[in-house]
């Protein structure tokens, strides 16, 4: 597994690094962290019905006027012929022929339910195509310029932009990403067609379901957190392209043609000051540009259960994909299958064949990254890149060290709760315990052992935050501000005393480490007398102080109980106290009578 902890050195995309933020964190065992912290662990034929993006059921439901190649994403003009359904009937011809035509009544059950969840498919499909067929789709719902200043700020107040969006609220992914393509200049680049875009992500958003965290909403979230990473002002982050160019690859080897390669800039953010940089001057256009998609993608048709949950029952998902990323091949399949169903939902028609190729690629990777299962062999590998001392660190030249810095960047998106201002991670964390208490209903209705922290009889809401951040999110944010890649800002060391360091971006973050509890300073980097100051760690620190604070009121709170059990124990009997009570009523009688002679 990964080292949390960390000794970084010097990278070429930021100068000298000192010690970042959680650098003194031990290696901490987290077993199944990729189920988070769920394992189910009886198998029994009850699978929940998640159908409704299933890959082959997509199939099924092309429409006659197209095609579009899976390769390049153009349309085919010519109708494939799909003979199925009459090889189906020349099956069950057959097989009558051959005296099979006795079907007992559990088939018959069976083939009926089948019929009834093909129905319910299809029922559900054709109402969401009663929205994507309209002529035209309203490109934006709010002003551009009042949504763009909420996004400005890593805290993007997302809740109360679905407030103020109202019954429009179901847009929010279609309205959040039209915004973030046209800051970046992504529809320019690659002359993307306006209505092809928003029919596809308005089709999109409508694949997420209301269910309490994995929504629309939370997809909404990962993509503002990824363009934020991608395109604030990172200090001391050296750049080796300038904003908004085109530059021509020429493989000498081979004698190809030269290749445009373009890179975005954010029009909300300019940055003139050269003592910072930017992710987005290193990655090439159709590269980010995939980043923000995935993100887009990552979570489509999740049906609340975890991974181990669907393993655990056998949901046709776990089986189609054989129990390995079993969300998130699905999430990454059903999109694409949603992308390639109509020639209408294409807006990548202006990539060529080599683009759409590499970009579907780079689609996938980003979303199957998200599988907390392997999250420590990312981080490994990571870690390996940009800290490991025989390294050269991420080489932005090198295809695959990019993927890797958007696989992390995605991670990290996917994770950020913990990162963000008390108010937002609250409202997070209670989307998520919901969710988890749904699926911990269902596996007592199911007779399965409940999952940790699923047990909505025995609320762990802070060991479960405190865990989650100490071992996954920490390590993670730990692992990115020692590469030099967290969005910050240079702070005079002078204009703060020694305790709001601390109480800041020096703030102390526990760690536990086996037995062993180890203060950990956060040491802030330094350039000139001048150090780092960072929203994400300065509130991931602050919000693990709370949860630990709360956790040692909890086991306060219970010694306090335990003590007053045993103290409530120690007292006489009931008998014991009607003897006592009784010999006392007779004491009073007796001197009662003496006093009377």
């Amino acid at each position: 597994g990964a080292s949390p902890g960390l000794s970084p050195v010097g990278s070429p995309s930021h100068g000298s690094v000192s010690s970042g933020a959680f650098s003194s964190w031990s290696p901490v065992e987290f077993p199944d962290t990729a189920d988070f912290l769920t394992k189910p662990s009886i198998n029994i034929h009850k699978p929940p019905g998640y159908t409704f993006s299933s890959p082959d059921f997509q199939q099924q439901v092309k429409t006659p006027v197209g095609y579009m190649c899976s390769s390049c994403g153009r349309q085919i003009l010519k109708p494939v012929p799909t003979p199925e359904p009459e090889f189906a009937e020349y099956k069950d011809r057959k097989s009558g022929e051959m005296g099979s035509a006795s079907v007992s009544k559990e088939s018959f059950h069976h083939t009926e339910k089948k019929k009834d969840e093909r129905k319910e498919m299809i029922d559900q499909t054709q109402n969401n195509l009663l929205v994507e067929q309209s002529p035209t789709l309203e490109t934006m719902l709010l002003d551009h310029d009042s949504l763009m200043e909420k996004m400005n700020n890593w805290n993007f107040q997302i809740f109360d932009l679905v407030q103020e969006m109202g019954d429009q609220s179901g847009r929010i992914l279609s309205q959040v990403t039209y915004t973030l393509f046209q800051d970046t200049g992504l529809f320019e680049i690659f002359k993307i067609p306006t209505q092809e875009f928003m029919n596809y992500f308005c089709a999109l958003e409508n694949g997420y379901r209301d269910i309490p965290y994995h929504n629309r909403i939370h997809a909404t979230d990962v993509l503002h957190a990824v363009w934020y990473l991608t395109t604030r002002p990172i200090p001391g982050f050296q750049q080796i392209h300038n904003e908004h160019i085109m530059e021509s690859d020429m493989d000498e080897a081979s004698g190809i043609a030269p290749v445009q390669v373009s890179y975005i800039s954010s029009k909300s953010c300019s940055i003139a000051d050269d003592s910072y940089g930017c992710l987005a001057s290193n990655i090439p256009a159709l590269e980010l540009m995939a980043l923000y998609v995935a993100a887009a993608m990552h979570d489509y048709d999740h049906p609340g259960r975890t991974n181990a949950f669907l393993v655990a029952t056998n949901a046709p998902q776990a089986v189609l994909y054989n129990d390995r990323s079993v969300l998130e091949n699905h999430h990454a399949a059903s999109a694409w299958n949603l992308f390639l169903s109509r020639p209408e939902y294409n807006f990548l028609s202006n990539l060529d064949h080599v683009e759409f190729k590499r970009f579907r690629f780079l689609v996938i990777e980003a979303i199957l990254a998200t599988d907390l299962k392997k999250h420590f062999d990312f981080l490994a590998e990571f870690n390996a890149k940009v800290n490991d001392i025989n390294s050269h660190g991420i080489e932005w030249s090198n295809e695959n060290d990019r993927l890797l810095a958007c696989q992390i960047c995605i991670k990290l998106a996917d994770i950020n709760g913990p990162a963000k201002v008390r108010e937002l991670h609250l409202k997070w964390t209670e989307g998520i315990v919901n969710e988890f208490y749904e699926q911990g209903d269902e596996e007592a209705s199911l007779g399965l052992p409940i999952s940790p922290f699923m047990d909505r009889s025995s609320p762990q809401l802070a060991k479960l935050q405190e865990s989650f951040i100490t071992h996954i999110v920490g390590p993670l944010c730990n692992s990115y501000n020692a590469a030099g890649l967290l969005p910050g800002q240079w702070v005079d060391e002078e204009e703060e005393d020694a305790e709001s360091t601390e109480d800041d971006d020096g703030a102390q973050l526990e760690s536990d480490d086996e037995e062993m509890e180890d203060d950990l300073i956060l040491k802030a980097q330094r350039k000139k007398g001048r150090r780092i100051f960072c929203q994400l760690i300065h509130h991931l620190s602050e919000n693990h102080k709370i949860w630990k604070k709360v956790i040692e009121e909890e086991e306060k709170n219970k010694a306090e109980g335990a003590k007053l059990l045993t103290e409530i124990s120690s007292l006489p009997q009931a008998d014991e106290i009607q003897v006592i009570e009784e010999a006392d009523e007779e004491d009073e009688r007796q001197l009662g009578e003496d006093k009377t002679c």
